[in-house]
């Protein structure tokens, strides 16, 4: 098993701030606020992106004394360096948690950086998905990947169904109930299965997920489009399990 982590900068820089025309922009650089001689880090807090020209112009100044003389865009950057890190040490501290919990399975795990993620995939020509980032992290990434005609399998949430026992108007009055059987005909809603459709519009054979009804008229959704189908049409292919496969 593998695992791909990738370093991001703030979405805020000096270009963006408004110091160059954003047009003009072409190569962003990764530039300290409080220069490196001066004291100052590699944090992510003191970080930020610039234009080479405005690079070169800041040189080993303080962000303060570089932009003096523009005080509301000085304001918006530092605000964005104070900004809180919260959220990003929470998916830090699960990923690696994460990581320890897969390494105590005894199980092969392999990490690597967003960075060697992207070379992979660019020097091999392949398209830029998350099943394909997946399929180039770390160094044991094979020279050829043989992906034409590979599709993957797209697994959506779906639930169990609702705990709302009634609907109601829009005046909050109830005005209809959910009944208390889950089964009929012994189709659930959610099923996923295939209908052999005879005749009539919708004839021909279709494979999806149906809704129930509490007579022999199912709501079957398929590629798109709803129809109503007959019972006696439908074969079970996997039960509902709160999960929507697709490929």
């Amino acid at each position: 098993m593998r695992l791909n982590y990738e370093f991001e900068f703030p979405p805020l820089s000096i270009a963006a701030a408004g110091t160059v025309d954003q047009d003009q922009v072409r190569v962003l650089q990764s530039i300290t606020l409080l220069a490196k001689s001066k004291g100052g880090s590699n944090r992510v807090s003191n970080l930020c992106l610039s234009c080479h020209s405005c690079n070169q112009a800041k040189g080993n100044k303080s962000v303060e004394e570089f932009l003096k003389k523009k005080p509301e865009i000085l304001k918006r950057v530092l605000a964005q360096a104070k900004a809180p890190l919260k959220d990003a040490a929470a998916v830090n501290a699960t990923r690696w948690e994460l990581y320890r919990r897969l390494q105590s399975t005894g199980l092969p795990v392999e990490v690597g950086s967003g960075g060697r993620t992207k070379f992979n995939r660019q020097t091999r020509g392949i398209e830029k998905h998350h099943w394909t980032d997946a399929a180039c992290v770390g160094a044991s990434t094979p020279e050829k990947l043989l992906l034409n005609g590979v599709k993957p399998l797209v697994i959506k949430a779906k639930g169990h169904g609702r705990r709302q026992r009634c609907g109601t108007n829009r005046y909050g009055f109830p005005v209809r109930h959910a009944p208390s059987r889950k089964f009929f005909l012994c189709f659930q809603t959610g099923d996923l299965v295939k209908a052999n459709v005879l005749n009539g519009k919708y004839a021909g054979t279709y494979t999806g997920r149906i809704a129930i009804r509490f007579k022999p008229s199912f709501k079957l959704t398929t590629g798109g489009k709803s129809f109503d189908v007959h019972p006696k049409y439908l074969k079970t292919i996997h039960q509902a399990d709160g999960y929507e496969y697709t490929s």
